[in-house]
C-alpha cells in the first residue's frame, strides 16, 4: 500500500484541535481586558464625578413676633393700673384690706 503525501486525518484533528484552543485562550483574553477595562473606566468616573449635592434642610418657620402695643394702649393701661391702685389704697385705708392683702394686690397689679 502506498501512503499518500500529507498530514492525515490525525493531523488536521490536532491542527484544528490546536486552533481552536488558541482561539478560546484568546476570546478568554479579550474578555478580560473588556472587563478590566470597564472596571477601570467606572473607578475614574467616580474619582473624577462631582460629590452628590447635598441640601440642608430649610430652617424652621417661626411664627413672626407680635406687634408692639399701640401706644394709646399702653397709656391707657398705665392709667388703669394707677386707678387700680388708688382704689386700693382706699380699701387699705378703710380698714377691708390688711397690709398684706394689699402688698399682694399692689404686686398682682404691678406685674401684670
Amino acid at each position: 500500500m502506498a501512503r499518500r503525501a500529507g498530514v492525515g486525518l490525525i493531523g488536521t484533528t490536532m491542527v484544528a484541535g490546536a486552533a481552536y484552543s488558541a482561539g478560546s485562550r484568546g476570546a478568554q483574553r479579550s474578555a478580560q481586558e473588556a472587563s478590566q477595562e470597564q472596571r477601570l473606566n467606572e473607578l475614574e468616573a467616580q474619582q473624577t464625578a462631582p460629590p452628590p449635592q447635598t441640601y440642608a434642610p430649610p430652617p424652621p418657620a417661626y411664627a413672626p413676633p407680635p406687634p408692639p402695643p399701640p401706644a394709646a394702649s399702653t397709656a391707657a393701661s398705665q392709667s388703669d393700673r394707677i386707678e387700680q391702685l388708688k382704689q386700693l389704697a382706699d380699701l387699705k385705708q378703710s380698714g377691708v384690706l390688711t397690709t398684706q392683702e394689699f402688698e399682694q394686690e399692689k404686686q398682682r397689679i404691678l406685674g401684670s
